[in-house]
Parts: C-alpha cells; structure tokens; sequence
C-alpha cells in the first residue's frame, strides 16, 4: 500500500467529488480512479457506493475512514520527529575530551569560544582516558577531540585523515605530599604511574625515551586518571608525574611540592583534533572560532 492512496482516498471526503479531489490532487481524472481502484484492491473490498451520484462511502469505508486518518496522522507526527531529530543531530556538537582537561581547560576555553560568537546549539562532552576518545574520533562518533600531546608521542590520529591546531600548552611537573617527602627524602619515594591507556601515560614514556631517562621503578600504583593520580599524591602514597594544570592550587596551597629540576618537567601542548572532510555547519563554525583564538584574533 502507498501513502497516495490514503490521501486520494481522503481527497474524495474532503471535496465531495472524485473530478474535484482529481483536480486537488493535481492528476487525471482516469489515473485518480485508478489509485483509488488500487487501494480498494489492496484492502480487499470497495470503499466507496458508486452507484450513486453523490460522494458515498460503504459499510466498508466507513470502517476504514479512522484507520486512514489515524495512519497519516502518525505518519506524519513521525516524520516530523524524525526532521527535528535530524536537526538537533546538526546542531548538537560532539566533543570529546582527556579527564584532566575536562575539567581544568574544557569549561573556559568553551566559553571564550562563546564569546568570540555567541551560539544556540547543544554542546554534548564525553570525557574519557586518551585511548577510549581516540576511538570515538576514529568510528567518527565526536566532531572533535581536546587532549595534550608531545612531539614524541604517536596517537592514532596522526595520519591524513585528520588535522589539529594547538589551543594551549601545560607540563607535566613532578609532585610530592611534603610530609612524606621530609619522612623519606627525594630518592626513596614510591612512584604513582600511569597504565597504557593514558595520553599522560603516553606522554611521560615517550619524552623520559627520547631524552634516554630511565623510568623509575616498579611503581607502587597506577591508573588511567590523572586526577587519581594526584589525589593519591596528595594523600601521601608517593610521587607522582602531574598535569600542572591539574595541580596549581595544590602546590599553591602546600598540600604538594614540585620535586627535581626543570629537566623533570615535561613540556606539552593542548591541541584540538578534528576529522579533515568537511562536518556539520555548526563544527566547522566551532572551529573557525578556535582557529581564529588559536592565533591571537
């Protein structure tokens, strides 16, 4: 069955007439009465008495005139849906970005951003480790991903399938709780280590290779987080590699120490990544507006 017969079938009960609901429906009057020959095929029975000469239906089309109404009706309601879903779908941006920076960088570089151009649309952010938002860039579920990087580091998004612009920069610093630090001294401190998954994990084992430091030894704990990892320091569990974004009023405060010299400390950017082809009109205005911050405009 096809939607047009429902209408033709309907077109008649509105104009009275078959000539007028042909002239309506803009078609001939013979290949009118065939589609509404076809939909009385299709149900199995006529609709409509023509053996009069006013428009009159059958027990039949009588039954059958809600049902017809009611299908167009939900027809039409699930298109609409579907329309406004599909336009919230344009307007929603999908971002993806690393723990830390989720919650240290994310929330005041957005609204710069805003700033640069105030906008309506639906900001939807996943935070996760390094690994897990490579993977939503590469099934090409996020219009972009905010995480740190380092020139010795490889990501998976490193190939000509997409592009990125530096936003901002941070380093990872070497921090200590002080009393355990007093307790035990610099050279005998358990070491809190990130797992594979993390791009500070990633970061820290390709910088301390390609300067050829040794990493320390069998680390005492690991994680995924750096947030963890620092609360971990400052609970006195050990030293630890630290975003210094992460942990600026931590080490305003006293509650950590920076240990070693400026050669501990490892120096990144914050880059926005983003697949190459073109996006939703709302990305590539996104990131017009980061490219525009990104230089200073």
């Amino acid at each position: 069955m096809e939607t047009t017969w429902l209408e033709d079938f309907l077109a008649v009960l509105g104009e009275g007439s078959f000539s007028r609901a042909a002239e309506r429906r803009a078609v001939s009057q013979p290949a009118f009465s065939r589609r509404v020959r076809a939909l009385e095929d299709w149900i199995g029975t006529t609709l409509f008495d023509r053996t009069t000469h006013s428009v009159k239906l059958t027990e039949a089309g009588e039954r059958f005139r809600p049902a017809a109404e009611e299908m167009l009706r939900r027809l039409q309601m699930a298109r609409q849906d579907a329309l406004a879903a599909a336009q919230l779908q344009s307007e929603t941006l999908k971002l993806a970005a690393t723990h830390v920076l989720s919650l240290t960088f994310f929330p005041v570089w957005l609204r710069t951003l805003e700033a640069l151009s105030p906008t309506t649309v639906t900001v939807q952010l996943t935070a996760d480790h390094m690994a897990a938002c490579e993977k939503l860039m590469l099934q090409g579920r996020i219009h972009f991903l905010l995480c740190h990087d380092h020139p010795a580091a490889t990501t998976r998004l490193a190939g000509d399938e997409f592009r990125s612009i530096e936003v901002g920069q941070d380093v990872l610093v070497p921090v200590v709780e002080p009393v355990l630090l007093k307790a035990r001294g610099e050279g005998d401190l358990p070491y809190l280590a990130y797992t594979s998954e993390s791009g500070m994990g990633r970061i820290l084992a390709a910088s301390w290779a390609a300067t050829g430091r040794r990493p320390p030894a069998q680390p005492s704990f690991s994680s995924h987080l750096a947030s963890v990892i620092a609360a971990m320091a400052r609970d006195g569990r050990g030293r630890a590699w630290s975003p210094l974004s992460l942990v600026a009023d931590d080490l305003e405060a006293g509650r950590l120490v920076r240990l070693g010299h400026g050669d501990d400390e490892v120096p990144m950017t914050i880059r926005l990544f983003r697949p190459r082809v073109r996006q939703s009109p709302a990305a590539e205005a996104l990131w017009e507006r980061a490219v525009r911050l990104s230089r200073g405009a």
